[in-house]
């Protein structure tokens, strides 16, 4: 049994390997041969109505004549000195009309090669076709189909029947011949018709085969080849114009996530290095020099934290890339989070002075670990390229929908060329301008992870700066109502 359902599977989805092209000429062949067989049936079912229909008519009238003429007694003296004359004027062609007196004798034929009345009788058709009249019989014979109709009357005080007949198969080579052609026509109409769609359908998929063609030469090393844009409006065009700017954006993201490998693989390698070679000083003097040990402890010490930083950084980068980076959204007061950040790092930094000039309260939605983190980052940023003694300031104030958070130093400033790439990964303008003496470089990284917080919290950033005289990074964060 499952053997069998499973060759019938097999049978049901071989169809779908097939090419779209081969796939969609066969259903409009099908489709055509459906409406040629129709039309080819229509036609012939109604040329035989036709016949059959027209053969009823001639009947109908010649009985109708017939019977009129026979209430006519001038016409029945005409008729019995001249019959043949008098058949002429009520028969229309092709009708026989016999008269068969009491005894059932013909007493009158006007076809005596016609087949007998006993012959009729007894080849009587019990299927007619569905359009022929109940009063009228059917007969077959050998090579005709006969329509047959009694009628009885009453002359002269005697009863006769008249018998009229009507053979409605003489067209019938004519038929066989017509139904030929209309076969024949139907079956090179398909052929044609299935030839043209088949062309038809290929030059129509001929841009999608080119489109596969230039896909598969596609690399990942080299992502330069673009598909050639048809020059029609229609669904091929819409369809290589998204696919290219789709490899527009896939390099792009190859290009900066190679820039992004090579970065952190340069970051990595300081570090690495600098660890390594004091680990090589502190085994050769190490054990004997306990100032070289001391220094050797506290580089490795520095180092390590500068890695891990690094890495925790990387790794906050690669789930927010990922969008697998939680965020929990609460309401938060933010003067709360700005007095904590502020008190800590007042703490940890003595080399400058901080200030909190404003500190305004209003309630903002965001998740309160990395809505410390974004103001940590700006505020170490401007320590970072703030000379020693220098100041930070922090300013929080309400404004309609509104809270402006302000962090401003007086520091080296960023240079007007750099300030639009400074939210890029790995991005640190030039030492020389910007970096002051004995300060550290950094990751490039702190400004990236900030601007991802706040285009996940709503968040607009603008910046001012200019060189020697300081930055000011303004946040606009949006307000809420105040928590009940």
């Amino acid at each position: 049994m499952s053997s069998k359902t499973s060759l019938w599977k097999r049978i049901i989805n071989y169809p779908k390997q097939w090419e779209i092209s081969t796939r969609l000429t066969l259903m409009y062949a099908a489709v055509i041969t459906i409406l040629l067989g129709c039309a080819c049936v229509a036609s012939v079912v109604g040329m035989y109505y036709v016949i059959y229909h027209q053969a009823e008519m001639e009947m109908t009238i010649s009985v109708e004549i017939a019977l009129d003429k026979i209430q006519d007694p001038n016409f029945m003296t005409q008729a019995a000195q001249k019959p043949h004359e008098a058949t002429e004027e009520v028969l229309l062609p092709g009708v026989v009309l016999r008269v068969l007196n009491e005894d059932g004798k013909v007493v009158y034929d006007t076809d005596k090669h016609f087949a007998s009345v006993e012959l009729l009788r007894d080849n009587f058709v019990m299927d007619k076709m569905f359009w022929m009249s109940d009063k009228y019989q059917l007969v077959r014979l050998k090579h005709f189909m006969i329509y047959y109709h009694e009628v009885p009357m009453e002359f002269k005080g005697r009863n006769y029947t008249l018998v009229f007949s009507r053979v409605i198969t003489a067209e019938r080579p004519m038929f066989a011949k017509v139904q030929e052609r209309i076969v024949l026509g139907a079956a090179l109409g398909i052929l044609l018709v299935v030839l043209i769609v088949y062309l038809g359908i290929k030059r129509a998929f001929r841009p999608l085969r080119d489109f596969i063609g230039t896909a598969k030469s596609i690399e990942v090393s080299d992502l330069s080849a673009r598909l050639e844009v048809p020059p029609s409006h229609d669904e091929m065009t819409e369809l290589a114009t998204t696919f290219n700017r789709m490899l527009d954006r896939i390099e792009e993201g190859f290009k900066v996530q190679q820039r992004f490998v090579s970065d952190a693989s340069h970051e990595l390698r300081t570090p690495v290095t600098v660890i390594k070679g004091y680990a090589d000083m502190l085994s050769r003097w190490g054990s004997s020099d306990a100032e070289t040990l001391e220094e050797g402890i506290q580089a490795i010490k520095t180092e390590a934290e500068d890695m891990q930083e690094l890495i925790e950084k990387l790794l906050f980068l690669a789930r927010a890339d990922q969008n697998r980076q939680i965020v929990n959204k609460v309401p938060l007061e933010l003067s709360e989070l700005v007095e904590d950040v502020y008190k800590k790092l007042k703490v940890t930094d003595t080399r400058h002075t901080i200030e909190l000039l404003r500190n305004e309260e209003g309630y903002i939605l965001g998740d309160k670990v990395i809505m410390k983190e974004l103001i940590r980052i700006f505020l170490e940023n401007g320590i970072k390229y703030t000379p020693e003694g220098g100041t930070i300031t922090i300013d929080s104030h309400a404004m309609p929908r509104y809270m402006c958070l302000e962090i401003a130093d007086n520091g080296i400033g960023i240079a007007p060329e750099d300030q639009e790439k400074i939210f890029q990964r790995f991005y640190r303008v030039d030492s020389s301008r910007t970096k002051a003496a004995g300060q550290p470089g950094g990751t490039g990284l702190g400004l990236s992870i900030a601007q991802w917080i706040a285009d996940n919290h709503d968040i607009g950033i603008s910046m001012e700066s200019e060189l020697d005289k300081g930055t000011k990074f303004i946040l606009m964060i949006p307000v809420i109502e105040e928590e009940v």
